[in-house]
């Protein structure tokens, strides 16, 4: 999934400390949604909303159905602008690499997105619907499965103790590749410098 590039959330700043947006951004999203808003409603209807997403994105139309039906919490056929935020912000977090970082800040927003029939755990085939918004492979899936569905509970669900433990974990393997990937770059700077002289 990527950004289109010139659109109108290309130029929005997502914090990469708490994975949110400014006040400033937050004021200029609400009125973007209500120029979105044609009906007046305070809400965006699944036509509008497909309308938004294809011009932004790159997804296919039934990823949008998807995440339309997953933002849509009270089955009303509309999503308002609390839900409007988030996919902004989830979009911006994957756009910019801080999905790992997304889920761990916010994850029991995203439990809670991910356990659409409220049963209070995620199902495997469900994650696997959901995966392109957070950029989760298929081999990474199966062990989240494998590796954090630990409850007495029916094999391939994790309830939020497991997830939240995923996030914990993940953010951590995230944060020491990119610290490694850092100081392969100092260190290639550093043998480049010394050929100079």
């Amino acid at each position: 999934m990527k950004l289109k590039e010139g659109s109108f959330l290309w130029y929005l700043y997502l914090d990469k400390a708490y994975c949110l947006l400014s006040v400033r951004n937050v004021k200029v999203l609400l009125e973007y949604f209500h120029l979105l808003d044609v009906h007046g409603k305070n809400t965006l209807n699944d036509v509008l909303f497909y309308h938004f997403l294809h011009h932004v994105t790159d997804l296919k139309k039934r990823q949008i159905e998807i995440v339309f039906d997953m933002l849509d919490w009270n089955a009303m056929g509309e999503i308002g602008f609390e839900q409007f935020y988030v996919l902004v912000c989830i979009l911006l977090a994957h756009e910019n690499h801080l999905e790992k970082q997304f889920m761990y800040r916010h994850s029991r927003l995203i439990f809670d997105l991910l356990d659409v029939d409220g049963e209070q755990r995620i199902r495997q085939a469900t994650f696997q619907m959901y995966r392109f918004l957070f950029n989760i492979d298929t081999q990474e899936l199966k062990e989240l499965f494998h590796d954090f569905d630990v409850s007495a509970e029916p094999k391939s669900r994790i309830n939020y103790k497991e997830f939240k433990l995923y996030t914990i974990v993940s953010v951590d393997k995230f944060q020491k590749k990119q610290k490694a990937e850092r100081e392969r770059q100092n260190l290639s700077s550093s043998k480049l410098h010394i050929k100079r002289l």
